[in-house]
């Protein structure tokens, strides 16, 4: 089926100067709002001008020690507060490291060779404020694609906006050439609104591969285009959903997906949290390339990373569900050259475990970036790596701490754009000079 959405005219903002402070999000949302990933109803004091509190920007998608912010993580509870190690059921089910080295936070023991690893930095990068106020509203999980010359934004999720996001999540495309001005291309793109799905570029086309489950069901459709604005459904139901919270590459010649799980308690489905690879060539023909990796059950990694001839993955986690209703959180670092026989570089890498990170390689190097973690909420601390093995921290972050951003590698710059500080910013990331 090949069906053209309704294109809308430019939509121009000019470069601001940079200042430094905080900038309020947009939006605001009713009582009623729930999020549909795990939030919990906004109260009177969350209403106004939706500008992101201390405690909502520490939570995002996850949770603090006291309760879910209204953008999105489930409430804390006393079994779970300073729960050390994998639960029994959850190591039986293969959630996790073995009990001796859990950590509190769903992942692996800090060891000694690890500790202290991040001290060093080329101090050669340094990051430019592109814009504090892009055109487009404040979002997280957007789609983030290079293509054709410039950077697109698809879709993305802010159920505080009703005005942007009537239905949780849209279906808008952005695209830029310099992360400054930004061009509404279709205000309403024929896919369903979403966020965190899978985003690839493949065969001269950008593909969006499988959603969320935000409306009730599972978004298990694919579509490509070839110019951001005529979108051709390719599958309407792919073998392997139900599915959200996938990890997506494009790797030899092939979309791949791996990981990822159900929500029952959005979406009716079989709890799953799912251990297998699969990828295609067109988006219609999928082929499971194995049921089980080594690695532990999990989803909830941004972007993509495709180094040295290898597919990367690199930390995760999974979220919280009505038999497990612990999230876990994971830093060790695993590639393949197959999708079957994976190799872990590290079991415990010196960046904090986390979830709704974002992943990407830039200038012959890994990069892993904010995201959220139990204890500390979100993040923007970055790091990278030669190798996977060795990791150093890039210090003085100076964009606010987020999860779910949207992450590019453009014009010879790392770019970081909007994300769960919910502010539509974007920053680049260049070499020094």
């Amino acid at each position: 089926m090949h069906i053209a959405g309704n294109r809308v005219g430019p939509l121009l903002v000019a470069a601001i100067v940079v200042v430094w402070g905080s900038v309020g999000s947009r939006g605001g949302a009713d009582d009623r709002q729930v999020n549909a990933l795990g939030g919990t109803t906004m109260t009177e004091q969350d209403k106004g001008d939706g500008a992101v509190t201390p405690s909502q920007e520490k939570a995002g998608h996850g949770a603090d020690d006291e309760e879910a912010n209204a953008l999105g993580g489930p409430k804390m509870t006393e079994e779970n507060k300073g729960k050390a190690g994998v639960a029994a059921s959850q190591a039986e089910a293969g959630h996790g490291a073995d009990d001796a080295k859990a950590n509190a936070l769903g992942g692996p023991k800090m060891t000694e060779g690890n500790k202290g690893a991040g001290a060093q930095d080329e101090g050669g990068y340094e990051w430019i404020c592109a814009t504090r106020e892009a055109a487009f509203a404040a979002r997280d999980g957007a789609g983030a694609l290079v293509f054709k010359g410039k950077m697109w934004l698809l879709g993305g999720w802010n159920p505080r906006d009703k005005e942007h996001f009537p239905h949780i999540c849209n279906s808008e495309v952005w695209s830029s050439t310099d992360g400054v001005t930004w061009t509404l291309e279709m205000l309403q793109a024929p896919w369903e609104g979403r966020h965190t799905a899978g985003y690839a570029v493949h065969d001269g086309k950008m593909w969006i591969v499988g959603g969320d489950c935000n409306q009730g069901h599972y978004q298990t459709d694919v579509w490509n285009s070839v110019d951001g604005v005529n979108w051709e459904l390719v599958n309407e139901k792919v073998p392997w959903a139900p599915r959200v919270l996938h990890y997506t590459v494009v790797f030899d010649g092939k979309i791949w997906i791996m990981g990822g799980q159900t929500l029952p308690q959005f979406a009716p489905a079989d709890e799953v949290f799912y251990t297998d690879v699969w990828n295609s060539a067109d988006g219609v023909t999928w082929t499971r390339v194995t049921e089980k990796v080594p690695w532990a059950q999990r989803g909830m990694v941004g972007g993509g990373a495709v180094f040295e001839g290898r597919m990367w993955i690199l930390g995760g986690g999974t979220y919280d569900t009505p038999k497990v209703p612990t999230r876990l959180f994971y830093n060790d670092v695993w590639s393949s050259v197959d999708g079957v026989n994976w190799e872990r570089h590290v079991e415990c890498a010196p960046w904090e475990p986390r979830q709704y990170h974002d992943v990407a390689v830039f200038d012959g190097k890994l990069w892993v970036m904010e995201g959220c973690n139990r204890d500390s909420g979100n993040r923007n601390d970055v790091w990278y790596s030669s190798d996977g093995v060795n990791w150093y921290e890039l210090p003085d972050t100076p964009w606010a701490p987020r999860h779910a951003a949207s992450v590019f590698v453009y014009d010879d710059a790392l770019w970081m754009v909007a994300g769960n500080n919910m502010t539509p910013d974007a920053w680049r990331l260049v070499r020094k000079q």
